[in-house]
């Protein structure tokens, strides 16, 4: 579980120029206000004006820059802003899938010339990274123009963004709200209309959760699918990155963008899909929880209108139970999470000694630390066996389905200071019962998806989560595009937008 902190295991986060027409014509375009060239815009979209020479990359950044000044003080997404620079790079030829395009670059991925705070205490006056991630080249090989850096909880460690280095990022469909996490900063400025997509990474539901709470796209990629080191993430790699947008074909664009394509690719390549298959899927639904709880009424009733659809659309779907146990699984998986607290904890200390570590880490960064401590190299040991066979009846599901169905959380988008990092420890693991679906993709290098289906009573988006085997993205996409068309949620617009 070593690793350096200030490098790639926490960039992790515990987390093609020419654009086929079929994918440029996937989802209607709005007419841009006057003033602002965005519009609503989605990425491929902005991208295609660019080349249109419709609007310059320069006009493009300048409206993304003037929408981060108006919502930031409304939501605190954004942790340092790279104004100037994007300025600089938009002024120069542009190239790749998304020439032009704003962006944010989350956190906990390092930017040459920006500070990486991981949003931290510890890292609050952090130098300027003199080198960036392969991953993070992959990135700006794409053509984006980052604006900024997206705020995360510490070290990405909850699914809330409400670190004490920055506050809270709030809900921009309520912002009493949480955004979720840890790609929290990222979800609320896409959702707001600050840039039409966004970086975000996932160790165990980070870009699942926060495009749930926020109305939007989230994919969580294979293990091994896309552009980066994963041998320094221990015996079970559970990071991996990705992007938050309004529109799957978005999504696909810069999943086909930071991919691995060359002679290290695990799996074959996936191809520009442009739309839905006509392939029937056998679908497996489960509304309880991996641990048998009964998630809220609203999000259940929810799930159960999608499937309903799924079997109108002519898939055969099915009750079902994955065959996971539940409960050792997730007290596994949270002492494994928390290996990595102690890893910081340890190197936060020896990089800062004679400081208090309650000055530098959080209480929930500590509490994990030293639950980990406790158990030591026996118990961790115990933790990895349970997750890689937890990772053996996974995949033993497959083919006996093709996709499984779930809610992405057990309810609504939490409150603010529901799940602080202040609580006392043994108060903030009950978060396991509201994230209880989403880190199991994680242990078993699976992809998933979670898609913008339904809404609560209230006005806050209710994800829906989609997963299949692992190097199967193909097959979520294809439904996906379809979901996107039966179930359309392209004219939601949250409370707080630019």
């Amino acid at each position: 579980m070593s690793m350096d902190i200030s490098r790639r295991r926490l960039m992790e986060g515990a987390a093609a120029v020419g654009m086929t027409a079929a994918l440029a014509a996937c989802a209607p375009e709005k007419p841009a206000p006057r003033g602002d060239v965005l519009g609503n815009l989605d990425a491929v979209g902005v991208a295609e004006k660019i080349r249109n020479k419709e609007f310059t990359p320069l006009e493009a950044v300048e409206s993304a820059i003037a929408r981060a000044e108006k919502i930031q003080p409304q939501l605190n997404f954004m942790v340092t802003d790279m104004f100037a620079h994007a300025r600089e790079a938009a002024a120069k030829p542009q190239t790749g899938m998304f020439a032009g395009v704003p962006t944010l670059i989350k956190d906990l991925n390092d930017v040459t010339g920006f500070p990486t705070k991981f949003g931290s205490r510890a890292f609050a006056g952090a130098p300027p990274a003199t080198a960036q991630t392969p991953y993070t080249n992959s990135i700006m090989a794409s053509g984006v123009v980052p604006i900024g850096k997206s705020t995360t909880p510490e070290f990405g460690f909850t699914a809330t963004t409400e670190p004490l280095l920055t506050g809270a990022t709030l809900n921009p469909w309520n912002t009493k709200h949480s955004s979720g996490g840890s790609s929290g900063g990222s979800a609320a400025a896409v959702a707001a209309g600050v840039v039409p997509i966004a970086h975000a990474s996932d160790g165990g539901g980070s870009i699942r959760i926060p495009a749930s709470c926020c109305g939007l796209v989230g994919l969580k990629p294979s293990r091994g699918r896309h552009i980066t080191d994963e041998r320094d993430q221990g015996p079970v790699p559970i990071s991996v990155n990705g992007c938050v947008s309004h529109s799957v074909r978005d999504t696909v664009a810069w999943l086909y963008s930071t991919q691995r394509t060359g002679d290290d690719k695990v799996f074959e390549p996936v191809g520009m899909i442009a739309g839905a298959s006509a392939r029937k899927l056998r679908i497996g639904v489960q509304i309880k929880t991996f641990l048998g709880k009964d998630p809220d009424t609203e999000v259940a009733g929810e799930i159960a209108k999608v499937a309903a659809t799924l079997k109108q659309l002519g898939h055969d779907v099915r009750e079902f139970k994955a065959p996971i146990d539940g409960a050792a699984f997730s007290d596994a998986f949270t002492l494994y999470w928390a290996g990595m607290a102690l890893d910081i904890r340890e190197q936060v200390k020896a990089k800062a000694p004679g400081v208090a570590l309650e000055e530098l880490l959080e209480p929930l960064s500590l509490g994990l630390a030293d639950l980990a401590e406790k158990a030591g190299p026996a118990g961790m040991a115990r933790a990895v066996a349970t997750l890689q066979r937890t990772q053996r009846k996974y995949e033993g599901m497959f083919p006996g389905i093709d996709v499984l169905l779930t809610p992405v959380l057990a309810k609504p988008p939490a409150l603010i200071g529901e799940y602080a990092p202040t609580l006392p420890f043994e108060k903030f693991l009950t978060i396991q019962d509201y994230v209880a679906y989403t880190p199991l993709i994680n242990a078993v290098g699976a992809p998933a998806i979670s898609l913008p289906l339904g809404m609560s009573s209230t006005g806050l988006p209710l994800g829906a989560h989609f997963a299949a085997k692992g190097g199967d993205e193909q097959t979520l996409i294809e439904l996906a595009y379809q979901l996107e068309q039966a179930l359309p949620w392209s004219g939601r617009k949250p409370g707080v937008h630019a």
